[in-house]
C-alpha cells in the first residue's frame, strides 16, 4: 500500500495539476485583473479566459485571492523585485530604493494595478506578504538595515521593523494619495524615518 501524497497548505484534493493549465489560468488571472481590477475579477471569467472548466480552478484554489497571490509568487502581477543596494552608505542605498520604488508608483500604468493589488490584500494577507517581498520589505530591506548596525551607521537598538513599516507605509500612502514628485524626496523621506538612530549611529 502506498502512501498518500500530502496536498499543500491552501491547495484542494484531486488530480494533480497540469502545468499548462496552471500557467493558463494564471495568465488570465493577470490579464483579467489588470483590465478590471480586483473588485471585478471573477472565477467564472478567469476560466472563459483560461479555457478551463471553473471546476478547475476551485479544485486548485480556494477563491480569488488565491489566484491573485499565486500570480504575484509568479511574476505575472509585478514582475519586478526592488532590492536596496549594498554599495554606500546606508543612507544612500536606501535613498535610492525609495527612489526606483516611488518611480514605479508614480508610473500612471501602474496606479490601478497597485490599487487593487493593495485592495485585494485587504482580503488575503499573503497578497500583502508578496507585495512586501516584491518591495524587498521582508528579507532584503533587513539585511541591509542589520548591515547598518554592523556598520556602526545605526545602533545595536535601532528598531528595524519599525523603521521598514514607516518606509513601506510611505510607499502605500503614495500609492492611495498620488504626488508630485521632486529630486529630494527620497533622501528626506529616509532621513526623517531613519531619524535620531542613523545619528546616533556616526
Amino acid at each position: 500500500m502506498t502512501d498518500a501524497v500530502p496536498v499543500a497548505p491552501g491547495r484542494r484534493g484531486g488530480p494533480p495539476r497540469s502545468e499548462e493549465a496552471r500557467l493558463a489560468i494564471l495568465r488570465a488571472t493577470a490579464r483579467l485583473f489588470l483590465e478590471r481590477g480586483f473588485g471585478n475579477l471573477s472565477i467564472e471569467g478567469v476560466a472563459a479566459e483560461a479555457g478551463v472548466g471553473k471546476q478547475t480552478i476551485y479544485r486548485w484554489w480556494p477563491g480569488k485571492s488565491d489566484l491573485v497571490a499565486e500570480a504575484l509568487i509568479e511574476g505575472f502581477l509585478m514582475p519586478e523585485h526592488f532590492a536596496p543596494g549594498f554599495s554606500g552608505a546606508l543612507r544612500d542605498d536606501l535613498a535610492s530604493w525609495m527612489r526606483i520604488v516611488l518611480a514605479f508608483v508614480d508610473d500612471p500604468g501602474h496606479d490601478e494595478m497597485l490599487r487593487s493589488l493593495l485592495a485585494a490584500g485587504t482580503t488575503n494577507p499573503a497578497i500583502g506578504e508578496r507585495i512586501r517581498e516584491r518591495l524587498g520589505a521582508d528579507g532584503d530591506l533587513v539585511h541591509r538595515l542589520e548591515k547598518g548596525v554592523s556598520d556602526g551607521e545605526l545602533p545595536p537598538t535601532a528598531p528595524i521593523p519599525s523603521i521598514i513599516e514607516l518606509l513601506v507605509g510611505a510607499i502605500v500612502l503614495r500609492v492611495f494619495a498620488p504626488s508630485a514628485a521632486d529630486d529630494g524626496e527620497a533622501e528626506r523621506l529616509v532621513d526623517v524615518v531613519l531619524g535620531t538612530h542613523a545619528a546616533r549611529g556616526r
